[in-house]
């Protein structure tokens, strides 16, 4: 479902703007549709409040709790059911953050990550999207929402703005706490100024060598390292957000000293932050987390040499929850067992 249908249907119910925003945001913040001074039934048409119960249904059952896996660090990763029986992964970040999924699948292919694996399955609605923040919500406080789960962004656009777009104004979270996570794609960076809500962005780099970025990221778009930092330095410039490069350390892969001269000559000067983040392994793929006493030397040589470096850690490394494990298993578990005969 996406969200200009669901406007649609409250607009064919009677509904002018206040009472879709209302029918909206009540939703989007996880309350009750009855919650609030205002009585619906002094407030809203009364085909739209026949109808309320029929449509928090189905809003319900956009995204279900499949299972939840808490982690040590004070994360939780959530396996999530969709209304058609496919299933995505959110995270609940410490300090009142959100992942979410945008694709099941994805057609990205990274070499590191097990979503990559499966392909793409389909797109997430925008209404799908903005699903996954309401379950949070019944769960903890969320008051910030990275788009960083299952799926690439700038592949599911159109769905994706749209969900920013409500969670940036009635579901009541800061544009800069919304950030959009891409390995780059030309569309973001002429879009996203555009749009009535500018989220923060994420660049998945990764790298500084473009040759080892086109392995690493088979089918991304064709940006080098240098031209995906230009495009991103202008978007940091217009919203006045720093860019968080994303660079998933893999040992003895991108963790060395030509890697650390090659950050320092794309990133100096730049509006922009480096996240580091360890490798969270995944059985089957040919790649290993480095020793927490090497990634911090790195991030430590970084900072002196002038990059904002933050050293992040995976979520839920204890619970063997890289993004698409939880899916892979729960996949496996549901699927039926051929016996062969003769």
């Amino acid at each position: 479902m996406r969200i200009a249908q669901l406007r649609e249907r409250l607009q064919a119910l009677g509904a002018r703007p206040k009472h879709e925003q209302r029918v909206l945001r009540h939703w989007s913040l996880a309350l009750p549709q009855t919650a609030g001074r205002r009585k619906i039934e002094h407030f809203l048409p009364a085909a739209l409040r026949a109808e309320l119960p029929a449509i928090a249904a189905e809003l319900a059952a956009l995204a279900q709790l499949e299972s939840e896996h808490p982690g040590a660090d004070g994360s939780s990763r959530l396996l999530l059911r969709l209304a058609d029986g496919q299933m995505v992964e959110a995270v609940l970040l410490p300090r009142e953050g959100l992942c979410v999924s945008t694709q099941v699948g994805c057609a990205v292919g990274c070499r590191f990550c097990m979503t990559g694996t499966s392909g793409l399955i389909r797109q997430l609605g925008s209404a799908e999207i903005v699903a996954q923040v309401v379950l949070a919500r019944t769960l903890r406080p969320v008051k910030k929402v990275v788009f960083m789960g299952m799926g690439e962004p700038a592949h599911n656009l159109d769905n994706v703005l749209q969900a920013i777009a409500l969670l940036g104004t009635v579901g009541n979270i800061g544009h800069k706490n919304l950030v959009f996570s891409t390995v780059g794609d030309r569309r973001v960076f002429e879009l996203l100024p555009l749009g009535p809500v500018k989220p923060a962005l994420a660049l998945s780099l990764h790298t500084s060598k473009a040759d080892l970025r086109a392995q690493l990221l088979p089918r991304a778009p064709h940006l080098t390292p240098q031209e995906l930092v230009q495009a991103g330095e202008r978007y940091a410039r217009a919203t006045g957000y720093p860019i968080q490069y994303q660079w998933t350390l893999l040992d003895g892969v991108n963790d060395g000293d030509d890697e650390i001269e090659g950050i320092v000559r794309l990133l100096s000067g730049q509006h922009a932050v480096l996240n580091l983040i360890a490798y969270n392994a995944v059985s089957g793929l040919p790649f290993a987390r480095p020793s927490g006493e090497k990634a911090a030397d790195m991030a430590r040589r970084l900072h002196r040499r002038g990059i904002l470096t933050k050293l992040r850690q995976s979520a839920g490394q204890d619970v063997d929850g890289a993004c698409g494990q939880l899916r892979v298993r729960a996949s496996a578990l549901a699927r039926p067992v051929r016996v062969w005969t003769a």
